[in-house]
């Protein structure tokens, strides 16, 4: 079986046609064969691409043919069954929503530190190390002694930074995230607000993973990803986990053992919280998908992130 390819990426660059690029690049990508979900706004680039290593390369390198985002960043890992099932290019207000205007990492941004040098900068008393993401992902995985902001949404974070100063103080500041571009709206805004020193781990987890040997590594559990692999752990291998298709939250084999869990239906995170009406049309979508498996085809409501939104 060819092994699939999986690409992360993202570019902070000013896009003022960024609109004009929606049909061209989902051209290509389609051409392809390459599935996920990019996102275009002014500000730049964000999203995930997977499919044949040579058609995600063919749509990386139509990217980069655009000078402004000829130092796109990518990160890569591999899949054994396709991650996502279908293509879309979307226009939005921001690559990466945080919802404050005049952050541009591209003028002001925190310090970048490489994934081996990072166990030595969290491991230092004075520093004050903040996990990015939000609740649901910080649940399955994060790195020692991080503070979780608890979040549901990027948007939160500013309101949490204001008010959690004295938590922050004149301290070093350590950021981390995913894939390394919540991190470059996080720490811009962090230094915008007067903080000095801020830094943040470059090419986020998904890098430091990659990167770190086991043994050495401070990173604790599995790091959830935007895709159907739902999380990977050292050496980006797919992890454990998989996710509730009623609630989208992540569930454990030991949450499929539940009375509660049905498939498709409901787990023990949502259970009793769904309507009858909710209820039905969640089973008939399982019915219709164990059906189409049993066919040997794919059903487009499969896809365990086909509703879930990055932020």
């Amino acid at each position: 079986m060819t092994e699939i390819r999986v690409a992360a990426l993202y570019h902070f660059a000013k896009l003022e046609d960024y609109q004009d690029l929606q049909a061209p690049l989902l051209e290509k990508c389609l051409a392809e064969s390459v599935m996920g979900t990019l996102l275009l706004a002014e500000e730049g680039v964000n999203g995930t691409i997977a499919g044949a290593p040579e058609g995600v390369a063919n749509v990386l390198a139509y990217l980069r043919s655009d000078l402004r985002l000829a130092d796109l960043k990518h990160k890569d890992s591999y899949a054994e069954e396709p991650p996502f099932l279908r293509m879309k290019v979307r226009l939005k207000k921001e690559i990466v929503t945080m919802g404050v205007d005049g952050i541009d990492p591209n003028l002001i941004v925190g310090t970048y530190v490489k994934p081996e040098d990072w166990n030595a900068l969290i491991s230092d008393p004075d520093v004050v190390v903040v996990d990015t993401r939000n609740d649901y992902e910080v649940e399955i995985g994060t790195f020692a002694h991080a503070i979780d902001p608890q979040t549901t949404s990027f948007r939160e974070f500013p309101a949490w930074v204001k008010n959690n100063g004295n938590a922050l103080g004149n301290k070093k500041i350590a950021m981390f995230c995913t894939g390394g571009i919540r991190c470059e709206k996080s720490t811009a805004y962090l230094k915008a607000q007067g903080y000095e020193e801020v830094f943040h781990l470059e090419g986020g987890i998904l890098k430091y993973l990659e990167t770190v040997p086991e043994e050495k590594s401070l990173w604790q559990g599995e790091c959830f990803v935007f895709d159907d692999r739902v999380s990977v752990g050292h050496d980006l291998k797919v992890g454990p986990y998989d996710l509730c298709h009623a609630c989208r939250h992540v569930i454990s084999d030991e949450d499929k053992k539940s009375p509660l869990y049905k498939p498709g239906i409901s787990c023990p995170k949502c259970h009793g919280t769904k309507s009858e009406e909710q209820m039905e049309r969640y089973g008939e979508r399982q019915k219709q998908m164990e059906l189409a498996k049993e066919r040997d085809e794919i059903h487009l409501g499969s896809g365990a992130f086909s509703h879930l939104k990055r932020a």
